[in-house]
């Protein structure tokens, strides 16, 4: 089932905030944060890659490199930094709710450049997806700042999120998601490394921040974008991109169990508009399924 790969994913990103907090603790800017999740990860990377033992996995054509310039450079590094800059200029809640206009993104995108149809049912979901967020977001903008700028960047953070979508969908098409992660990372490390030298700091942190370094490229980095790019591979990027949607889901209840937040009735409300989303995509697509199946067994007795 193509959907759990794209839930998982979800649920694995909304794990973020933990190691992010945690090295924003200790002084590191959000592009170092940023490098130090697309180093690390590419580092994770290389053991799985030998471990394939096929030349095929690390072989690509030249003329290909801007799909992965496209998920590297214009989606994981922009959509990072602007995510993580939003946060700071912005509520966390507006950020988030900013990020989760990707699915609109997508399905516009998805439309105009992968000639995917863009269905009713897309449509509802991506406008109860909003809705949803929107309303998580409500009681959390209240009394905070309001920037133009940070909301122009939280709008980029989305944009961002959903081009990896895009430029992925492209890639599947000759690759898989091993070899597509690997070289989205890799593009990004290159870019990153030489501006952004996060290990001068290494003599003034503990040890332990080391395994938060390892978590956040292991847990919502390496692990979520495999899981995401095998559900891509085998679904329409729209849908994934709206499925994908329950990220923040996960972040509020982490932020409840973890660090103590407390959940309005509005917000609640919110969840439960973004879980509706899932199941309008997940539930009726697999009633079809059931029926269209149904149809060819009839057709085969009729025969």
């Amino acid at each position: 089932m193509p959907q759990l790969f794209i839930i998982l994913a979800a649920l694995s990103w909304g794990f973020i905030s933990v190691f992010v907090k945690k090295l924003s603790n200790y002084g590191f800017t959000e592009m170092e944060i940023v490098t130090i999740r697309v180093v690390y990860a590419f580092i994770l990377l290389i053991p799985i890659i030998i471990l394939q033992r096929k030349n095929s996995v690390i072989r690509i054509r030249l003329t290909h490199l801007p799909y992965f310039i496209g998920t590297g450079l214009c989606s994981i590094v922009f959509f990072n930094w602007c995510y993580f800059t939003a946060m700071n200029k912005l509520s966390v809640s507006f950020a988030v709710m900013l990020l989760y206009t990707s699915p609109a993104f997508v399905a516009i995108f998805s439309y105009l450049f992968l000639k995917e149809r863009l269905t009713k049912k897309k449509l509802l979901a991506v406008l109860i997806t909003i809705i949803g967020c929107a309303l998580i977001a409500i009681n959390g903008g209240v009394g905070a700042s309001w920037d133009q700028l940070g909301f122009v960047i939280g709008l980029g953070a989305g944009l961002g999120y959903a081009l990896y979508s895009i430029f992925g969908k492209l890639a599947t098409r000759y690759y898989d998601s091993i070899t597509i992660t690997f070289y989205t990372f890799f593009v990004a490390s290159l870019c990153l490394v030489p501006f952004y030298r996060f290990w001068e700091k290494f003599n003034q942190i503990p040890n332990e921040l080391h395994l938060y370094m390892i978590g956040l490229a292991l847990v919502p980095t390496v692990l979520a974008y495999i899981l995401y790019t095998i559900g891509l591979n085998r679904i329409e990027s729209s849908t994934a991109a709206i499925l994908a949607t329950i990220e923040p889901v996960a972040a509020i209840i982490i932020g409840i169990t973890l660090f103590n937040e407390k959940i309005t009735f509005v917000q609640f409300v919110g969840i439960l508009c973004i879980l509706s989303s899932v199941l309008i995509l997940s539930i009726k697509r697999k009633s079809i399924k059931s029926h269209k199946s149904e149809l060819s067994i009839f057709n085969e007795k009729t025969r």
